[in-house]
């Protein structure tokens, strides 16, 4: 009888799926918070929806939304008339989740290690994702409390998921030239193209050129076929090549594409400013190995 052989991180992958996220509830949420000396956690727990958060963060409610967001359990700590305000954006997703954070990354925030999957802020407010759990946490107070965010935020992130870290798929992309903090995952709509979904991005640098690596998980081979077919009617190019594996996509407004086809994966190099990018197809290709 033969067996059908899959690499090390597909066979991870495959592993992760069969390990749901339990559906948390703001209760459950609210529960995993710690406990903090001389500040108080309210009883009151406020919980919205995809219908209601725009009453709570207008117009960036959207973009949340595109990242399929569920629910969101807000709830305060209280000293007085201080207070540090706690948001759980749960998605549908730990992918989603990560790609909400890393949309909202700043430059102008620090990074802090070990706590979530990532995690970022400053001397009044704190943003990690764990899980499929998005918290944004910011605070009004008279005293300092950035100590206070960090030992709130890593008691519920080891609560959430304590082994949490960025998707799987972006273990395959190489160190060498990446940028520190550039990982993101877009749900749709990669570079202006709505059939570009599920897109795992890094920044790169390479001999002075800046470009994203890419890589869009089509879930099947089939499917990743239908999403070239789109490409190629998109950009006229001739459908006689969608057998091979490697491809050069002439984008009119993206600029030429190279990229390789593997299985489920369409593995792509994209540059802002439509340059050659020195051993893409090595690049690309090494990225194929891994998944």
């Amino acid at each position: 009888m033969k067996y059908m052989k899959y690499p090390p991180l597909v066979l991870f992958l495959l592993l992760l799926s069969f390990q749901m996220l339990s559906a948390q509830t703001p209760a459950e949420l609210k529960s995993w918070l710690p406990s903090v000396a001389e500040w108080t956690l309210a009883e009151e727990t406020e919980v919205f929806n995809p219908d209601n958060l725009f009453d709570r963060i207008n117009g960036a409610a959207p973009l949340f939304i595109e990242n399929n967001f569920r629910e969101m359990t807000a709830v305060d700590y209280k000293k007085g008339e201080d207070y540090i305000t706690i948001q759980a954006y749960r998605h549908a997703t730990a992918e989603d989740a990560f790609g909400m954070y890393a949309s909202e990354r700043s430059t102008e925030l620090t990074h802090l290690p070990g706590i979530g999957g990532e995690a970022q802020g400053d001397q009044e407010n704190l943003f990690f994702f764990a899980g499929n759990i998005y918290v944004k946490m910011s605070s009004h107070s008279e005293t300092e409390v950035k100590e206070i965010l960090a030992n709130i935020a890593r008691g519920l992130a080891s609560q959430i998921d304590p082994q949490a870290g960025y998707p799987v798929i972006l273990k395959a992309f190489p160190a060498k030239g990446k940028q520190p903090y550039s990982e993101t995952y877009i749900t749709s709509s990669y570079i202006g193209h709505e059939f570009l979904k599920s897109v795992y991005t890094a920044t790169y640098e390479a001999e002075g050129k800046t470009f994203q690596l890419f890589v869009v998980d089509a879930h099947s081979e089939e499917q990743a076929g239908e999403v070239l077919r789109q490409y190629f009617a998109f950009t006229k190019q001739p459908m006689e090549p969608l057998l091979e594996s490697k491809f050069l996509i002439k984008d009119r407004y993206n600029g030429e594409i190279p990229l390789i086809r593997k299985g489920p994966y369409l593995i792509g190099i994209y540059s802002e400013n439509g340059e050659t990018i020195p051993q893409a197809n090595t690049l690309l290709q090494e990225v194929a190995d891994k998944l």
